[in-house]
């Protein structure tokens, strides 16, 4: 049984937290399954942009301790990082959509805590209800978030407001979330407002969404010598690939650009 769930239409993959009767809370086999559908996202030159929800009333509840607790080797297991990865399965799960070459939307309703919570920091952009409810709730429990959250959180809000987060495990509501800045939009319905943004970056070259995910996911722990080095390798190569050229006409032309597979 899988619990999760991934469809890919016209480009834009949906992939759900399918575990419902429990808003979706973490198992191991859910963190397992997350990693192996992003890894099969990766490989699809195709692809244009993942949104990423929930099934039922929640994004996700976090972790679920009864159930995971009960099988103490397989968490032992889960904590071995890949050596070539960095990674063990617990980080990997939401690290992995960083890996994608495309843009990764979350959208966020109901609760949103603890390692669902970082499930969503993965994401590139988050779209969420103001009613959401999200805490790093790792804290509650005497522990600390160790899903690759302490990278993401200390990227998008600083990190005297990350130590905050993580000390208090504090409450917040969508609205706060976004004053924040764990909030990219609000929306009273963040699957369609997620699905729409996708298709508006799908009028977008692949290439060029692809080169920037890839500059500003490693700018915040690389020197500015080696950020503009990136930078101008990235753009050599874009000012001659062929969806580059795509764009321009279309731009030129005020038409719809045809764009071919991703080719980085």
């Amino acid at each position: 049984m899988s619990y999760v769930s991934c469809t890919t239409v016209d480009g834009i993959a949906h992939v759900q937290l399918a575990r419902p009767e429990k808003m979706n809370a973490l198992t191991l086999d859910l963190l397992d399954d997350l990693k192996k559908t992003a890894r099969q996202l990766r490989k699809d030159k195709k692809l244009r942009a993942v949104v990423i929800s929930g099934q039922g009333e929640s994004f996700c509840a976090g972790l679920d301790f009864a159930k995971v607790l009960k099988t103490p080797a397989g968490v032992v297991k889960a904590f071995v990082p890949n050596p070539l990865r960095g990674t063990n399965t617990f980080q990997e799960a939401p690290w992995a959509f960083r890996r994608i070459p495309v843009p990764v939307i979350a959208a966020v309703h109901g609760n949103c805590l603890g390692g669902g919570l970082q499930i969503a920091l993965a994401a590139d952009f988050r779209i969420a209800t103001p009613d959401s409810t999200w805490s790093v709730l790792e804290g509650k429990w005497g522990l600390i978030p160790d899903m690759s959250g302490v990278r993401a959180l200390s990227e998008l809000v600083g990190v005297d407001t990350a130590k905050k987060l993580t000390m208090t495990a504090e409450m917040v509501s969508g609205k706060e979330a976004k004053d924040l800045g764990l909030v990219t939009e609000l929306d009273s319905d963040p699957l369609a407002a997620a699905f729409a943004f996708a298709e508006e970056l799908k009028g977008r070259s692949p290439d060029a969404l692809a080169a920037a995910k890839r500059l500003f996911n490693a700018a915040p722990t690389q020197s500015a010598r080696r950020t503009f080095a990136r930078e101008r390798a990235e753009q050599l190569w874009l000012l001659f690939a062929r969806n580059t050229t795509a764009a321009r006409n279309a731009a030129f032309n005020k038409s719809q650009p045809s764009y071919g597979p991703r080719q980085r």
